[in-house]
């Protein structure tokens, strides 16, 4: 099974898996509290794993009551999300091409800490286009770059020196795959707000932890 260096590097991922499952409860509340799905309406999940041994990874499925209305996508194998999970329907999909559904196919898209993985802002852009098309309404994650430790890397205030300086750094620390844009680019609240449409209603909110902004939320009406 295809399996992406994020899952890889378990030294890296134990650190972050202290507080991500907890942090992503509280985004799934937070989805089901302004989204406010019913059972009825038809749900993408954008970026689904194929790991399973973490408990964080592919959370949504596990949490949604729905799951006979839940698609989800990847890029990597999440076929054993449809075993797991009866109703679930799993489509693999190729990296920046785009997402074979039609306009307004899904009532609600769902897509946790993809968006920094897809590569530079024009990418980011177009990835969240595809999603804003495909939908009525959305709701997004991202980690917050301001936040002090880079969960991917669990290097602490590194990320805060401009990206270009940064990714060097990593580079020289042995963190190659992490420095390249195309697989990790963190994003700010205001950066984040730029992907979208000017016309856009989208709503940036903040997920907190012990008073600091962990994760970046953002949904509205597509």
């Amino acid at each position: 099974m295809n399996v992406s260096p994020y899952y890889k590097d378990t030294g890296k991922v134990a650190f972050a898996s202290q507080i991500s499952m907890y942090s992503r409860r509280k985004m799934f509340t937070k989805f089901m509290n302004v989204i406010k799905p019913n059972e009825n309406q038809k749900i993408l999940d954008i970026g689904v794993t194929s790991d399973t041994k973490y408990q964080e990874s592919n959370y949504f499925e596990k949490l949604y009551p729905y799951k006979d209305k839940i698609v989800c996508v990847g890029t990597e194998d999440g076929g054993h999300l449809e075993t797991q999970y009866l109703g679930i329907r799993f489509v693999q999909i190729v990296p920046q091409e785009p997402l074979p559904f039609r306009d307004k196919e899904f009532d609600i898209a769902f897509c946790n800490a993809v968006v920094e993985h897809v590569g530079d802002s024009k990418r980011q852009k177009d990835f969240i286009n595809e999603m804003l098309r495909v939908s009525s309404s959305f709701f997004l994650t991202t980690p917050n770059r301001w936040y002090p430790v880079e969960f991917h890397t669990a290097i602490p205030l590194l990320h805060f020196l401009p990206k270009r300086i940064y990714r060097k750094i990593l580079n020289v620390l042995g963190e190659t795959y992490w420095s390249k844009e195309e697989n990790l680019n963190l994003l700010s609240k205001k950066e984040l707000r730029e992907l979208f449409p000017k016309d856009s209603n989208v709503i940036i909110d903040n997920m907190r932890l012990l008073g600091l902004s962990t994760n970046l939320l953002a949904y509205g009406k597509s």
